[in-house]
């Protein structure tokens, strides 16, 4: 479907520079407290349960609001919504910030969890209505994906720099000049936009959307630090069942929070799917990248963060490239040569060793991440032109929801993938002489094998060392294949459901039969 071509002005393209500076700093609290950690652990001196909900509450209450925030925007208007989420964003900064004890710190990620779950939706549904041609919405979608893929390489970067000179709380504060510029400019800059005719908001709905999300990724966490047992499989599964009965209610309810029509053109799921599983490999394998600089050639978290930093600047060039090929070889095309750039990266990747240098490693995912950077910001505007614009935040927020599962999946999966190799290869080239505590302390982490060769006679413990490092770049080489073998799968299918011309142009989605409630 051809849209009306209405080039943007002056006023759309300054408003998207505000709103991907919003974006940038959502994306930036998912990263900066990793580096800020130690310090705040320090100082506040939390429990190991709390210290798992300070790096946890952000992230579950982000993903779980995602679907109700967005369907609120489409409610309540985008722009009121974003200011909202800014305020509140800022607000709960100062109070992280400010934070005397662990329970006042995880109260906060988690209001700025919530308050972030307003501004990624809110902003690229606002795109939706403020680009309406078709090209330049593409551009200014690439724009708002490298704003977060930008976020999340400049949060430990900053948090490194601000840590140096300033307490931990820092890291929260920069959140606060931003989001007061966002309330400013953002009522002269962004046009309001809503669905003209909302109707109800479904309230319960809502809440089995937070319970079922947050259920899942947090069995999904916990199958990753813990592997498969009963608890996690138990969240998951319920989770699952609580999903069942959301997706039930939104065939049933006469206002429903997400439109299951959507989901009839292939182009919608294909493109969804695909997007989660961009998330999927470059967040799981970003597991093993920090332990790979840090642990194996011995960097500090600040230098390991700069050698990193490649990988996500580039994102910039594929989004570039993407939006400049998409109208001259069609989207699908696009797509499929974003995901073969992708697995080039992970083939180059596959031979890394212990002796391989930084470089190779960096090279390798830079290369990773131009194909990922061009696949995302495609598919993210074929979803966006799928929805009709009075549900672009329920469409918006779907795209975010993948990518958190996707990033969720590729922890659980590959990291228990890694974690097996790893486990399995120590035991067989572990040195002669280690007794049975030091040989499964070691088995337990790399990170754990490198402080139990530390306290061993030398010549065992620089056994031991080696041993674990050919373990542990084992498991990266066969976890590259996996992502290869994966993202290849991926572009055979959306070259073979997304090639013909029928699926580049999808039709309006129906409006969704509705029942008595």
């Amino acid at each position: 479907m051809t849209e009306t071509r209405n080039r943007a002005g002056t006023r759309e393209w300054v408003g998207l520079a505000v709103l991907v500076l919003s974006c940038v700093l959502v994306s930036m609290d998912m990263s900066v407290l990793f580096i800020a950690l130690p310090f705040l652990a320090t100082d506040l001196d939390p429990s190991g349960s709390e210290l798992l909900w300070i790096m946890d509450a952000y992230g579950f209450l982000l993903a779980g609001l995602l679907i109700t925030m967005g369907t609120l925007g489409d409610r309540i208007g985008r722009r009121r919504l974003l200011l909202a989420g800014a305020l509140g964003f800022g607000v709960a900064s100062v109070l992280a910030a400010l934070a005397t004890d662990p329970i006042m710190l995880i109260v906060a990620r988690a209001l700025l969890g919530v308050a972030g779950a307003t501004l990624a939706p809110s902003t690229l549904s606002l795109i939706r209505n403020m680009f309406h041609d078709e090209r330049e919405r593409a551009t200014a979608v690439g724009v708002w994906t490298a704003g977060f893929a930008g976020g999340a390489a400049l949060g430990p970067i900053i948090g490194g720099v601000l840590l140096e000179h300033f307490w931990w709380g820092s890291v929260f504060l920069i959140n606060v000049p931003v989001m007061v510029l966002l309330l400013v400019l953002g009522p002269l800059l962004l046009p309001e936009s809503r669905n003209p005719v909302p109707g109800r908001f479904d309230v319960l709905g809502a809440v089995l959307s937070l319970v079922a999300v947050v259920a899942v990724v947090y069995g999904i966490k916990r199958s990753a630090e813990h592997g498969l047992g009963p608890e996690p499989v138990g969240w998951v599964a319920a989770g699952l069942v609580v999903g069942g009965g959301f997706l039930y209610r939104q065939r049933v309810v006469a206002d429903p929070m997400i439109d299951l029509s959507l989901f009839r053109s292939r182009r919608f799921g294909v493109s969804l799917a695909t997007d989660g599983l961009g998330s999927f490999v470059l967040v799981g394998f970003s597991l093993f990248t920090s332990q790979y600089l840090q642990l194996v050639h011995g960097m500090g978290p600040l230098e390991s963060a700069v050698w990193s930093l490649p990988t996500f600047l580039v994102m910039p060039a594929g989004i570039a490239a993407a939006t400049a090929l998409a109208p001259r070889i069609g989207k699908p095309n696009v797509i499929v040569i974003g995901l073969g750039v992708s697995v080039l990266g992970f083939v180059v990747l596959a031979p890394i060793g212990t002796d391989s240098g930084s470089g190779h490693l960096v090279a390798a995912l830079t290369v990773v991440a131009l194909g990922i950077g061009a696949m995302v910001a495609v598919v993210t505007d074929v979803v966006l032109s799928c929805a009709p614009p009075e549900r672009a935040g329920s469409a918006s927020a779907m795209t975010e929801t993948a990518a958190e599962f996707g990033g969720a999946l590729g922890i659980a999966i590959l990291g228990s993938i890694g974690t097996t190799i790893y486990r399995t290869t120590l035991t067989d080239k572990a040195p002669d002489g280690l007794s049975p505590g030091d040989l499964d302390s070691a088995r337990d982490t790399l990170g754990a094998a490198v402080d139990t060769a530390a306290s061993l006679p030398k010549g065992t413990g620089d056994a031991l060392r080696r041993a674990a490092f050919d373990a542990f770049t084992w498991e990266m080489r066969i976890t590259a294949v996996v992502c290869a073998v994966l993202l290849t799968g991926a572009a055979l299918v959306v070259g073979i459901l997304l090639r013909d011309g029928a699926a580049e142009e999808a039709p309006r989605p129906e409006a969704p039969t509705t029942e008595a409630r």
